[in-house]
Formats: structure tokens, C-alpha cells, sequence
């Protein structure tokens, strides 16, 4: 029986692709043998990753990009069929977040900066919409491909002061349930979208919220971890199975499903 999650040669595009999260499922898809096109607006980090893993003997692509430009990504993906002729995959993790979309402690909802509100729901939203729109149109082509979009434990649960962001992951989760419908009924039974909703992974983004300089947990930190089973934050690596779950052949009758990878957080209450 041949091997239900092998990934070799499949083209995987990862939106964010520079990231903490992204940098590690580009290695890992690349070691399975993937065709990994990296997609980032950061052409310096985007350049050595792509050198590191062909350094390493794998085949990686980096373009840069911007996931909120249509225009732009419409050529990314030309240069992409271009390179490798098809598309099987598209991992959707671009996002992230800024301190006027947050409410802190010490503020209420009347401090909410609604620019920074609408720029967090622009990225985490809309740069997971377009990319979307764009390079699902080659798997539609081929009536086989599938899409993971990357939402958040702020998206199953309300969590205290990532209000923008807790909104926009929200939306994502429900786009990818409207996406798997929608490409399925439409299109075919190969197309496929689900989602990752990662709960509690220190990140450039978080580091500071979640760690005190010295490295000791802050009180938010402790919070969390006093509601997450497992007592601990997870690894970026313990994404990986999950995400070659719904990449391969695995998850072949599996569309419009959030999976949580929390140790526990969201089932836990007291």
C-alpha cells in the first residue's frame, strides 16, 4: 500500500513563508520532498531560506510578495506555473497583529484604534481571501488541489485583548468552511480547504507579551498556561503532522474542518 502521507514532488505554496511558523513548514515540507514556492514581502530572509534549502539539496522557490495586492500575486503565481506547472498546495500564513488593535489591561474598548483594527483584519483576513481567489484557480483547472489556511485559538475562544485579531482569525475560520463548500459543490470532490488553529507558540510577534527580558513567563503567560492541559507552550515542529495530515492523500474526504493544536486549551475550562 503505497503511503497515504507522502508529499513528494507536490508544489506547496506558503503565503508568510519567512515567519517562525512558515519557516519551519518550508523545511519540513522540503525534507518530504515538496516543491516549496516561499511567498513574503521580506526578500532578504525569503532569499536565505530559499539558499539554505537548496543547500541542502531540496527545491525551493522564494518570490517576493504582497498577499494584500491581487496585481502582485497574479504574477507570482504566472512565475510559479511557469517554474513547476501546477499548484497542489497553498498554505495561507500570512498575518499577524499590532498594539492598536489590542486592548491592554489598563484600556476599554473606547480605546480601540479602529485604523489599526482594520489593518489587522486587511492582513489576517483579506491576505488569506486573495491569495485564495488566485491560486485556487490552477487546482480548479486540474479538479485536484487544497488549501490550509492558518486561524487561531483567539478564533474558537474570544481571548482578553487581541480584539482585531481574534476578529479576523474568526472570519478566516469561517471563509475556509464557505471555501470547502463552495469549492467542492462547484468544482469537484479533489479540491479540498481546512484549517490549523495553532493555540500557544512563542513567535517574534508574541515574544515580548508572552516573556519577560530575563525569559521567565509573563502573567499573561501564566495565565494561558494555567488553562492549557499539557502546562506548556507548543513547538512550532508539532505543527507538522497535522499540516502533512491535510496536505496529503490522508485527509482525501476531509474539507471544511479547523483543526486546534493547543495541548488541550480549548477544551479546557476549571
Amino acid at each position: 500500500m503505497s503511503n497515504l502521507f507522502c508529499i513528494k514532488d507536490r508544489v506547496i505554496i506558503i503565503t508568510g513563508g519567512c515567519g517562525v511558523l512558515g519557516t519551519c513548514m518550508a523545511n519540513h515540507l522540503a525534507s518530504e520532498g515538496a516543491k516549496v514556492v516561499i511567498l513574503d514581502r521580506n526578500a532578504k530572509l525569503g532569499t536565505e531560506l530559499v539558499q539554505s534549502l537548496t543547500e541542502k539539496g531540496y527545491d525551493a522557490l522564494f518570490l517576493e510578495t504582497d498577499v494584500l495586492n491581487k496585481e502582485i500575486l497574479e504574477q507570482n503565481k504566472q512565475n510559479i506555473m511557469q517554474k513547476y506547472g501546477r499548484i497542489d498546495v497553498l498554505i495561507n500564513a500570512a498575518g499577524g497583529n499590532m498594539p492598536g488593535a489590542t486592548i491592554a489591561p489598563d484600556k476599554t474598548i473606547f480605546d480601540l484604534q479602529i485604523d489599526a483594527f482594520k489593518k489587522v483584519v486587511d492582513l489576517n483576513l483579506f491576505g488569506t481571501v486573495l491569495p485564495t481567489m488566485v491560486f485556487a484557480e490552477p487546482m480548479v483547472n486540474t479538479k485536484k488541489g487544497c488549501i490550509i489556511n492558518i486561524s487561531s485559538e483567539s478564533a474558537l475562544r474570544p481571548l482578553t485583548r487581541v480584539a482585531g485579531y481574534g476578529a479576523a482569525k474568526a472570519a478566516v475560520t469561517n471563509f475556509t468552511k464557505y471555501m470547502a463548500g463552495e469549492l467542492a459543490t462547484k468544482f469537484g470532490p479533489g479540491l479540498r480547504v481546512n484549517a490549523m488553529a495553532p493555540g500557544f507558540f512563542i513567535t517574534e510577534q508574541n515574544r515580548d507579551l508572552l516573556l519577560n527580558p530575563d525569559g521567565s513567563h509573563t502573567d499573561r503567560s501564566k495565565t494561558i498556561l494555567a488553562h492549557t492541559p499539557f502546562g506548556r507552550f507548543g513547538e512550532p515542529e508539532e505543527l507538522l503532522g497535522t499540516l502533512q495530515w491535510l496536505a496529503s492523500d490522508a485527509s482525501a474526504f476531509v474539507t471544511g474542518v479547523v483543526v486546534p493544536i493547543d495541548g488541550g486549551f480549548d477544551s479546557f475550562s476549571i
